[in-house]
């Protein structure tokens, strides 16, 4: 029963157009493997603040700390919220120490990321977001080069990506990345006198990243999951209002035929009678988004109304409606446009002339209730 009510409803809303299909704000589909992988390359600036210097004789804004490198990574996002990441660092940073000494040696750090897009996470998926602010945590493998100095790198900073295009994006990360202090191989390091714990026993890196994002994938977007409960409650009404319609048209059916019954063969009233009968609004219902006419049945009275209208030179009023819960108004507008020009059609159809015909339309409405009832047209008797 869901299925069937979600493949109904999206067929009405692919014939409605922009009308959105409900979505929860948090859920998404969930797609493949192969899906939502992506490229990074840039430029950083790495300062260095090592284990063997005498941080309170040691200007932590100096420039003398600091050395260009590079950094590419590839990733992929396994939900909006929740991504890995392996990227490469390097290739260049500085021994810090009392003496002055900043000798720039090579390294290279290769570490996995685990990334959270707080953007997505905090106020729903939006693949259109400019900004999203993308804090991480990662572990990794770093060694200097001549000689080899293999230790473990612990990672962490924030990425900011900034959408350019569908696929492109600026990013800009702050990152820091910590070794153990005989890392960057100075002499006389005194790091083995500090606990683990304490800042420093390590030798570390804090620095700033530009550079761009790819999106790999073809499929690089996320469909949002459909509320299941909104779409069965939509299709619920649409069901109850064609009931409605349905009961409202046999019930007239009924009315016209006791009319007709009872009524006197020749009477000097019977035009009144007549005319008094087809006066009455008539509706043509529509389903959501559509400017299809839902029900045949519904043009049974229609008929009437045309014929009297023929045969007595009347004129008929014509006016579309949309239910205001649904669609923008500027969509609506035109839908209501559209219903009210399918029922001139069908008039057309009956014989009656284009210039007996007024059209109106008034756009979306909530005059009935439940709403669905807004879904129509109506044709009077002028």
């Amino acid at each position: 029963m869901i299925a069937l009510a979600f493949v109904g409803f999206a067929m009405n809303a692919a014939a409605q157009g922009t009308t959105e299909v409900p979505v929860h704000k948090h859920k998404v589909v969930t797609n493949t493997f192969g899906a939502n992988w992506f490229i990074q390359a840039g430029a950083n600036f790495n300062a260095s603040y090592t284990s063997q210097e005498n941080c309170c004789n040691k200007n932590p804004f100096s420039v003398d700390r600091g050395t260009f490198g590079f950094d590419v990574a590839i990733g992929k996002w396994h939900t909006p919220g929740l991504g890995l990441r392996t990227k490469f660092q390097g290739l260049w940073a500085k021994q810090v120490n009392t003496r002055n000494d900043h000798k720039s040696y090579k390294f290279w750090n290769v570490h996995e990321d685990v990334m959270f897009n707080f953007s997505n996470l905090f106020f729903g998926y939006n693949e259109k977001r400019v900004w999203n602010f993308i804090p991480y945590l990662g572990l990794g493998l770093t060694s200097t080069i001549e000689p080899n100095n293999l230790e473990f790198s612990y990672n962490a900073g924030i990425l900011n990506t900034f959408r350019v295009s569908d696929r492109f994006a600026i990013n800009f990360e702050v990152y820091t990345a910590w070794m153990e202090g005989n890392f960057d191989n100075a002499v006389g390091d005194p790091y083995g006198s500090h606990e683990k714990f304490t800042a420093r026993h390590w030798d570390k890196q804090v620095g700033v990243s530009v550079g761009v994002t790819y999106q790999l994938s073809r499929k690089h977007n996320w469909d949002k999951a459909p509320d299941v409960e909104a779409l069965m409650a939509m299709n619920q009404e649409q069901i109850d209002a064609l009931n409605a319609s349905l009961r409202e048209q046999q019930d007239e059916n009924a009315r016209l035929r006791d009319l007709l019954a009872n009524q006197k063969p020749v009477t000097n009233n019977a035009n009144e009678s007549v005319e008094k009968l087809v006066c009455t609004s008539q509706s043509v219902f529509f389903n959501i988004g559509s400017a299809k006419i839902a029900s045949r049945k519904d043009l049974v009275n229609v008929q009437e109304v045309a014929d009297y209208a023929k045969a007595n030179g009347k004129k008929i009023l014509v006016v579309g409606y949309a239910d205001s819960k649904t669609g923008k108004p500027d969509f609506n507008q035109s839908l209501s446009e559209k219903r009210a020009q399918a029922v001139v059609n069908e008039l057309v159809k009956m014989g009656v002339s284009r210039d007996q015909i007024v059209v109106e339309s008034k756009g979306g409405v909530n005059n009935l209730t439940p709403y669905s009832y807004n879904r129509r047209a109506t044709v009077t008797l002028m």
